[in-house]
């Protein structure tokens, strides 16, 4: 196979996989590095804070296997009080939505000690190799995307506190996209994590300042929690959809499962599948909107890595000297049950996958997204439209989508001919979104046919070259319009949303 790349949210995060690829590493090799930079690229969306898993398939042995790095709930050395989560209003598309932050919110993180085990399970090159293109990119800067941009004034409560203000808004205002985003003690940090492994960030001078931090705001994170954190693989679960083998972890909204319930819209008629879509994809009010982001690698052995990583909405915590923002994920209500106690990891709905093909078991996508709820809505949307329908990748990840919230189905475009008359009849409330496009997820999937990066999150994808000045090509998958007066796409009379 020699089809190998990378597609993720941002060029520095494609380059940086991809120049592992082309050194030779493996999937989980160019995923390590693309993580790594996405905590410095992508910090709206990640960091080295956070917590997600990963979903690797390993071709030599046919088996895929599922990485658990996210974020656990603290407490084995709680202070004798813990401070109130500070509640904050975040407009997201004319959609109010409240979430909680500050020192209180913080939860175990995971994206450090994840990366090295995937590193000590698949990884191939060294160590310090995979953290040097987030080195360069932390001293040198990243130049703030358009979508990230956007976001910062609705987010600023939560970015903006302490070093977080120094670096998104350094004359006072919220950076513009172009400008390049800077922060200070960042580099330290991922040098430490290339000298020490995990050491220095769970048990030394980074541990401390983050414990600091979080308790001189009344946090309840410990050194003790930091130095019994531990990755952990799980069981995987798969479904036969399109003909294909689904393979992804066991997330919260069930994403895996879904697919296997909509197997029957391959031999139903297009009008009635909106209405079989809403059902399977039928969920409880959201809670956040999420900072996700995903990143999907394929080499050139036939090995494959999905990798999707969270801060939350970003607690606003940022400790002294460290360039590391916190989470915020003991604020994200939804998921933290009752039944999670101490040391427990808590819920999610990121649902990182890879998609075989049958006989050979070889891999035809890996593939993720970002976007907390919508998780599902757009990897089901995605898949259905490319394994069903059979539509390239690129345009199965740019096609318009609709997400569906208890009742209520919330429209990225007018749906054509009778869906929404159909939908009403079925006793849904549609509704046509009128905000920015980042509400609807951001899919980034790779394959040996070629592979792409949600537009609505500013994705791309790279592939390996000798020419260095050619190796990444941002290459946009193109939307369709989505204004609500623009007359719809002529649709294929098999489109599974009858648009």
């Amino acid at each position: 196979m020699s089809n190998a790349g990378v597609a993720a949210g941002h060029p520095a995060t494609v380059e940086a996989g991809v120049a592992v690829l082309a050194d030779g590493g493996t999937a989980a090799d160019a995923a390590i590095a693309a993580v790594l930079t996405s905590c410095v690229a992508e910090t709206v969306m990640t960091g080295l804070g956070g917590g997600g898993f990963a979903t690797y398939y390993d071709a030599k042995s046919r088996q895929v296997s599922c990485l658990d790095f996210f974020v656990s709930t603290p407490g084995l050395d709680p202070p004798a009080t813990v401070a109130p989560v500070r509640p904050i209003d975040v407009d997201f598309g004319g959609m109010p939505l409240e979430f909680a932050v500050g020192a209180a919110s913080v939860a175990v993180p995971g994206v450090p000690a994840g990366c090295r085990e995937l590193h000590h399970r698949f990884g191939r090159l060294p160590w310090r190799r995979l953290i040097a293109p987030a080195i360069a990119i932390a001293e040198r800067g990243a130049p703030l995307l358009a979508r990230h941009a956007a976001a910062l004034p609705a987010l600023a409560a939560a970015l903006l506190p302490g070093d977080g203000g120094r670096a998104y808004a350094p004359d006072g205002k919220p950076l513009t996209a172009g400008r390049l985003v800077r922060h200070p003690g960042l580099a330290d940090t991922l040098r430490a994590l290339a000298e020490t492994g995990t050491a220095d960030f769970y048990h030394g001078d980074t541990a401390a300042r983050l414990v600091a931090a979080v308790r001189a705001e009344g946090g309840a994170l410990s050194a003790a929690d930091l130095a019994a954190y531990r990755p952990r693989w799980l069981p995987v679960t798969a479904v036969d959809f399109g003909g294909r083998r689904v393979i992804g972890r066991r997330d919260r909204a069930d994403t895996v499962g879904t697919l296997g319930r909509l197997a029957a819209l391959s031999g139903v008629d297009a009008a009635k599948r909106p209405v079989m879509l809403a059902e399977a994809l039928s969920s409880r009010p959201d809670a956040s909107p999420g900072d996700t982001t995903n990143i999907s690698v394929l080499d050139a052995a036939g090995n494959a890595c999905a990798v999707t990583t969270t801060l939350g909405v970003g607690s606003g915590v940022w400790p002294s000297g460290t360039g590391v923002h916190l989470n915020s994920m003991l604020g994200e209500g939804e998921l933290r049950d009752a039944g999670v106690g101490v040391g427990d990891r808590m819920h999610s709905m990121m649902c990182p996958s890879v998609v075989l093909r049958p006989g050979a078991d070889a891999v035809e996508l890996a593939i993720g997204a970002a976007g907390a709820s919508r998780i599902r809505t757009a990897l089901v949307h995605t898949l259905v439209r490319h394994l069903l329908d059979g539509e390239p990748i690129d345009a199965a990840i740019a096609a318009d989508r609709w997400h569906v919230v208890g009742r209520r189905v919330i429209c990225e475009a007018p749906l054509p001919g009778r869906a929404e008359v159909d939908l009403r009849r079925a006793g849904y409330r549609v509704t046509h979104w009128h905000g920015d496009a980042h509400y609807f997820g951001g899919v980034s999937a790779i394959g040996p046919a070629g592979g792409a990066g949600d537009p609505r999150r500013d994705g791309c994808v790279g592939t390996p070259s000798d020419d260095r000045s050619r190796r990444v090509r941002p290459r946009l998958a193109r939307r369709r319009a989505t204004s609500d007066t623009a007359a719809p796409e002529p649709r294929r009379a098999d489109s599974p949303h009858g648009r």
